[in-house]
């Protein structure tokens, strides 16, 4: 995991090193190992490294394959030891044992058709001096960022957007995704971001810029295929499958030359994660080297502590358990929102950043983490909507009489949720009525295009997941995953997105995901292998939620600091004394400090 930057001068101007190095310096978090650059005229690469495979200098980067092509690349390819066997049999050698030199061989054997070949998570441009082209692609579901600024003048890109700003001081905000971000509550449904201009390459997309014409073209090389044979195996059967390609998963990411780590909570999404590291390292006598990290809140009602504790005495594995008081969140508070450099969802963020930065202080470089299962099986009680939608009468009334198991709701609550997200005209309502504190003028700039889709989608939940995955739930927790972790310099995996196991996961029978009374049925049955019912048949849902009572109390400075924010005076309608939604008193606060750490002004 590292961090990638460029510049493409239009004007044919010679690029600077001291330019490139300004750009680096501004994510040395990313890799604090190694730096370089690459100079072609109007063309340059830089790069800071993370060693994580092949912790040699020989695979530094910039990284050269003879004279033909260079490559930054920021991630890892879980898959390259097959890869390269399949490139050594068709005449290619090697002088590095990293995942980078395969990935370069592999453009030059496959071309741009090498990224389907790549099980793991990337965001790469490779300079191709025959074609004269650069080549950029992202991973397929958009694991590791990259960010790009163009104009009449130049093109830039960059793993962060900090690094884009040191060429371009992009100062205004993007309206539309400040309003989504503040009513909606999702900031990511499209390539843009905060920072107008500035925008992002979506997952499963390469891009291709063309350096005689300076002209780049965008398209998608993936997108996940329902595989109907699957989707007709019994529930045994989908079980074992189930099982099969998960621990193959786990197995591609245990791959590395250093220490690692897993994230731990008191759920069953890390707890299967951590049973099956810790089964498949026990089998190489390598578990004394693996640590479960959890974060423990003060607030007992939401502390995983104890049950995090019960999985680790469990499987016999070290266990690390941190509780952050109110004074680390303080001390911290602006720093983060500073590193994340868009607004973001919630004070849940911190908890994710104490667990990188216990993480990176226990000598971990790469932590695996239970991101995407939520969104592969069904686990979010807004999912019965989708549910009730595709199914009959009779299943339906079964279905709520179980709602309680499934999702933790009420039956009532169950319906207000099917109301909710399956009418669009009904969710337009909320939404707008939460709008009610703009200004008419910008409440009538919300383009709800993105919900009446999203909407739309849960007649079919296939259809469902993958939007959610693609475009209007997944990515925006990638981006927060990705921005703590490497504040650390963590590399942070995700067995659950790997991309075989996502397709299986969408293509079996919805009635397997859901069934006697309990969601993500699959994964409980895999998991009473391991871990006793108290985990396995655990219903509470609480994640990384924050003691925000605790860690950041109702006050006056809070609504001073709204107040004082022009771009709050400008779409507001009037001043605030109090907010009774607080996440949306978060997201207002937010974007007051944000304003001010980036300078940040609207066009009015």
């Amino acid at each position: 995991m590292c961090g990638i930057a460029g510049i493409i001068y239009k004007n044919k101007n010679s690029v600077e090193e001291r330019t490139l190095k300004k750009m680096t310096d501004k994510m040395s978090h990313r890799g604090p190992d190694a730096e370089g650059f690459f100079i072609n005229q109007n063309l340059g690469l830089g790069h800071r490294r993370l060693s994580i495979i092949d912790i040699s200098e020989s695979a530094n980067q910039p990284f050269f394959l003879e004279d033909r092509h260079v490559l930054v690349f920021n991630g890892a390819i879980y898959n390259y030891l097959e890869i390269k066997e399949e490139l050594k049999q068709n005449g290619y050698s090697f002088k590095t044992t990293s995942d980078t030199e395969v990935l370069l061989a592999s453009y030059d054997f496959w071309g741009e058709e090498c990224v389907k070949r790549f099980n793991g998570m990337w965001s790469f441009a490779i300079f191709d001096s025959k074609k004269n082209i650069l080549f950029c692609s992202r991973d397929r579901f958009g694991v590791k960022p990259f960010y790009y600024y163009s104009d009449k003048d130049k093109f830039v890109f960059a793993s962060e957007i900090k690094p884009i700003l040191e060429i371009e001081k992009v100062e205004k905000v993007n309206l539309q995704v400040l309003l989504e971000y503040l009513i909606v509550n999702i900031s990511d449904q499209t390539n843009d971001t905060f920072f107008q201009n500035i925008v992002k390459l979506s997952g499963a997309h390469n891009l291709v810029y063309d350096l005689s014409t300076d002209e780049y073209n965008i398209y998608r090389y993936y997108d996940i295929h329902f595989k109907s044979e699957i989707n007709k195996l019994s529930l045994e059967k989908s079980i074992e499958l189930f099982e099969k390609e998960f621990e193959t998963s786990i197995k591609l990411r245990l791959r590395s030359d250093v220490k690692i780590g897993s994230a731990l909570s008191g759920g069953i999404d890390s707890s299967y994660v951590v049973s099956i590291a810790s089964k498949i390292l026990s089998e190489s006598n390598e578990v004394d080297k693996f640590t479960a990290i959890t974060v423990g809140s003060v607030d007992k009602k939401i502390d995983e502590s104890e049950l995090a504790s019960l999985t680790t005495r469990t499987l016999g594995i070290k266990h690390d358990i941190i509780t952050p008081k109110q004074d680390e969140f303080k001390d911290t508070f602006e720093e983060v929102i500073f590193k994340h450099e868009e607004p973001f969802g919630g004070i849940a963020i911190y908890m994710q950043k104490f667990l990188m930065k216990e993480t990176h202080k226990l000598g971990i470089k790469v932590l695996l983490d239970g991101q995407g299962a939520d969104e592969i099986l069904l686990g979010y009680n807004r999912y019965t909507a989708a549910y009730l939608r595709n199914h009959d009468f009779f299943s339906n009334i079964k279905f709520l009489s179980n709602i309680k198991n499934h999702y933790n709701i009420s039956i009532f609550e169950g319906i207000k949720v099917y109301y909710y997200f399956s009418n669009f005209f009904v969710r337009k309502f909320w939404l707008r009525k939460r709008g009610k504190i703009l200004k008419n003028k910008y409440l009538n700039a919300i383009d709800f295009s993105n919900t009446k889709k999203l909407t739309k989608s849960y007649k079919k939940i296939f259809e469902l997941q993958k939007n959610e995955i693609f475009w209007c739930q997944l990515p925006e927790l990638l981006k927060w995953e990705d921005k703590n972790s490497m504040s650390y310099s963590v590399e942070s995996r995700l067995p659950y997105l790997d991309y075989n196991f996502v397709e299986t996961c969408l293509s079996i029978n919805n009635h397997y995901k859901i069934r006697k009374g309990w969601s993500k049925y699959l994964l409980r049955r895999n998991l009473e292998k391991f871990l006793p019912d108290e985990i396995t048949y655990n219903k509470q849902k609480i994640g990384f939620n924050a003691p925000v009572d605790s860690w950041w109390p109702r006050s006056e400075k809070i609504y001073e600091t709204i107040n004082n924010s022009k771009i709050i005076q400008e779409i507001s309608k009037k001043k605030f004394n109090f907010i009774a939604d607080r996440d949306l008193e978060w997201r207002l606060y937010n974007i007051a400090i944000w304003e001010k750490l980036y300078n940040m002004k609207l066009e009015k």
